[in-house]
């Protein structure tokens, strides 16, 4: 950096760090003082508010009467009572300072809500239950379908059809089907949505009694009971499924015809195409079994017609999850 030093008095630094090939940055660095005076401190403005009025003013804007509107309609209403306290651009530069230009109020803080993992591996480990509107013979005008599935074999274990969404009937149907299904105190799971019913009080102890362990979705959250959404899809996209219904009794015929068809007739693509009941009581190893003889004798009979080998039935399902963890998570 000395030779700079020597070039600089015939020409500019510039051109003496480029002919040297010198780093410019490194030589403003190196002559920089080590110590730099400090600036000197900016002096209060003399039209500023004072420390008393600067605490006065906060006071004012946070007080129970002001902490919930705008510094422009704090000044307003000040202004209208005959008081001037500080300009509105004032009172925003105050509360930056102290935090506070946006919510000044106690709010809600929702929780967390954990995301729901759940795995059947075989009936009745894990219900889902919900309630779907049924539309009646005029506007506004509502038939509840209450509806609990199992998970493992999709099969409709109960459903009632009321004409409102009531706790102590959903608490009613869930003890019926319990019965029903001869449940085991501490074997099953239910989940459901975070309807009012579903989260109700009687219900809640229901459930402890019959020793049976309860889950919800997490708010807004359809993916978190996605087998009873689809059970609901399945039934509207039926040919046979109105518009609307003339009466109560009308959806429950309906009712009574659909779900016997869903249970015993309807394929489910979910299950190996195989139908809700068979695979509730067990009949579904047998049935794939038969399955697979006829597709070996059709491969006997015209083994030009498959490609590579020998076709097979869909496979059966082993386990049926909401929300599967994935694989790396399962592994640690």
């Amino acid at each position: 950096m000395a030779a700079v030093a020597e070039l600089e008095p015939a020409m500019s630094t510039r051109a003496a760090c480029k002919a040297l090939e010198a780093n410019r940055a490194e030589l403003y660095r190196l002559r920089a003082p080590k110590n730099p005076t400090p600036p000197p401190k900016r002096p209060r403005p003399p039209r500023s508010l004072s420390e008393p009025e600067q605490i006065r003013l906060l006071e004012t804007l946070n007080s129970e009467r002001f902490c919930d509107k705008a510094p422009a309609e704090v000044w307003a209403s000040l202004l209208d009572e005959g008081e001037y306290l500080a300009s509105e651009r004032t009172m925003y530069r105050l509360l930056e300072k102290n935090g506070e230009t946006k919510e000044r109020r106690n709010q809600l803080v929702h929780p967390n809500y954990k995301r729901p993992e759940l795995m059947a591996q075989k009936p009745n480990e894990v219900w889902s239950w919900d309630i779907s509107k049924l539309l009646g013979p005029a506007k506004w005008n509502y038939f509840y379908l209450y509806v609990i599935l199992d998970l493992f074999s999709r099969y409709v274990v109960g459903w009632m059809v009321a004409e409102r969404e009531s706790a102590a009937l959903a608490e009613q149907l869930i003890a019926e089907t319990v019965a029903k299904q001869n449940i085991a105190p501490r074997t099953l799971t239910v989940h459901a949505d975070r309807g009012t019913s579903m989260r109700s009080k009687p219900v809640a102890l229901l459930l402890a009694d019959l020793g049976v362990t309860k889950s919800h979705s997490r708010p807004y959250t359809a993916s978190d009971n996605p087998f009873s959404e689809a059970q609901f899809k399945t039934m509207k996209y039926r040919p046979e499924f109105p518009g609307r219904f003339g009466c109560i009794e009308d959806s429950r015929d309906f009712c009574r015809r659909f779900f016997p068809w869903y249970n015993g007739a309807h394929h489910h693509v979910g299950i190996g195409l195989m139908t809700p009941e068979a695979v509730h009581y067990g009949d579904a190893p047998a049935i794939h079994s038969a399955r697979a003889k006829v597709l070996i004798a059709a491969h006997a009979e015209h083994p030009e017609r498959f490609v590579n080998k020998i076709p097979t039935p869909p496979a059966l399902p082993t386990a049926v999850w909401i929300n599967k963890p994935a694989e790396e998570e399962v592994s640690q």
